[in-house]
């Protein structure tokens, strides 16, 4: 069965919680095309190698700031390893002129399809967070939408930490439900 992009988002929002299986399960799903862009731009591939690995350790670390409304999870994955492999042929040329490298680096902004496309499905998600308790909704935009740490959402909302991250799962669960129905 193909991996939709709301399976990614899902891999992703477990990840952010600590879900080592999710992980794993996102790298099964990414690591092919992620590896492919950073060989195209490293042109070696132990160098690619190597990049993959720090790429995904850099997701791990900051699986919490991915935001499914600003883009996709794969565009979100391959705009951090592409980010890190110009870092990397910027460390190794230093004397680069930065005006030849800049025509090379593709738009990223979606096209009018694309856009289009996002919007149904970030008015799709609010209708499945509006289905959620009012307090769960918030936690869940809080943390996914704007940064909030588990720790200061329980504090906001007076539960214990593991309470929080239990509601943000519950709530992922239901949308998930909500948005594949």
């Amino acid at each position: 069965m193909a991996t939709t992009a709301q399976d990614l988002a899902d891999f992703m929002a477990r990840t952010a919680l600590g879900d080592r299986a999710a992980f794993a399960a996102l790298y099964q799903n990414t690591n092919a095309k992620l590896f492919g862009v950073t060989l195209r731009i490293l042109k070696d591939r132990g160098e690619a190698e190597e990049a993959l690995q720090e790429i995904f350790v850099k997701v791990w670390q900051r699986a919490d700031r991915y935001r499914p409304d600003v883009a996709s999870p794969i565009s979100w994955l391959v705009a951090i390893a592409r980010n890190h492999c110009l870092d990397k042929l910027r460390a190794r040329r230093p004397d680069a002129d930065g005006m030849d490298d800049a025509l090379e680096v593709p738009d990223d902004e979606p096209t009018p399809e694309q856009a289009a496309i996002n919007a149904g499905e970030r008015n799709k998600i609010d209708n499945c967070l509006d289905q959620l308790e009012t307090d769960k909704a918030e936690a869940v935009r809080s943390a996914y939408l704007d940064g909030y740490a588990y720790q200061e959402l329980a504090d906001r909302f007076g539960v214990p930490i593991n309470t929080m991250r239990t509601w943000l799962r519950r709530s992922l669960m239901k949308l998930k439900d909500c948005l594949t129905s």
